[in-house]
């Protein structure tokens, strides 16, 4: 099978060429250049503007690439041969409440007016919903969270419980895997691990792989959320939108994907994978 890969070059994409690579045909594909889409049976559409959580990114950046360029090669994928689309959108798009969120969600929405997702036979649309998605080579709060962890200084924000659902790279791989290789119905799809873990045990996970005591303290709500606005005014490492992806509950559901492929558990477990990257982040350091 020929799949063509958008993004190839990036943490998940990375990731999943090894996973893919010795049963596919992997073509790497520059989505910005002006030329007509490769011959393929695939298309795997995972490049896109991340989420900026310092909030410097100006709006139209995220529309400019998550929005037009998804739009692009989507009209190059009905035009082809190619019979699946997976296009990488983000658990955030239900929300459309950021400028990310709307960009992803704003393309979801083109995706889904300019085809019949549910009955088209003849080609195969996937809009996959990953939540934070965790492996060998991630970027943004996980390696901040674990560099902090490993300074020694004593987590602040033990008064927050919560429950948070995480997306190891072996789970999306394995998902995209199957997508490929099955006849599974066109939809939305979110993916995520099967358990949700609190960021208190992330914490207490991070300091065991690094042999190290875990430090909490609970300081008092209120004094927090203070700390975080200060952060937005000063540019610190903790504002108000990453104490909230610190502390939100986000419990995801994929029992949906898990019906259309027939399985009942993802193959990686959530304290596993996480272990996995946790060990890749310390090596690494």
């Amino acid at each position: 099978m020929k799949v063509l890969i958008t993004g190839s070059h990036g943490f998940v994409g990375t990731n999943l060429i090894e996973t893919l690579d010795s049963t596919c045909d992997i073509i790497r594909w520059d989505a910005r250049e002006d030329k007509a889409l490769p011959e393929c049976d695939a298309v795997i559409h995972l490049a896109g503007k991340a989420h900026d959580t310092k909030n410097t990114t100006l709006e139209e950046e995220y529309y400019k690439v998550n929005t037009d360029l998804t739009k692009k090669i989507f009209d190059a994928f009905l035009e082809s041969k190619a019979k699946k689309y997976l296009f990488f959108s983000s658990i955030k798009a239900k929300d459309n409440d950021t400028p990310y969120a709307r960009s992803k969600k704003t393309a979801e929405d083109y995706i889904l007016s300019n085809t019949n997702i549910t009955n088209d036979t003849n080609k195969r649309i996937y809009i996959l919903r990953p939540c934070m998605i965790h492996g060998k080579g991630v970027k943004g709060n996980l390696p901040l969270l674990f560099k902090f962890v490993k300074s020694g200084w004593p987590w602040p924000l033990a008064a927050f419980e919560n429950k948070r659902s995480y997306a190891s790279i072996e789970n999306v791989s394995f998902v995209v895997n199957e997508l490929l290789k099955k006849n599974v119905e066109s939809g939305i799809y979110s993916i995520c691990d099967d358990e949700s873990i609190s960021t208190n045990v992330l914490i207490r996970l991070m300091s065991e792989c690094i042999g190290i005591k875990p430090k909490m303290i609970s300081l008092p709500k209120s004094v927090v959320r203070l700390g975080a606005k200060l952060g937005d005014l000063l540019h610190l490492p903790l504002n108000t939108e990453r104490l909230i992806k610190l502390t939100e509950n986000n419990v995801v559901d994929n029992s949906e994907i898990k019906k259309v492929l027939g399985i009942n558990y993802m193959p990686v477990k959530a304290m596993d994978g996480l272990k996995t990257s946790i060990r890749e982040l310390l090596k690494n350091d």
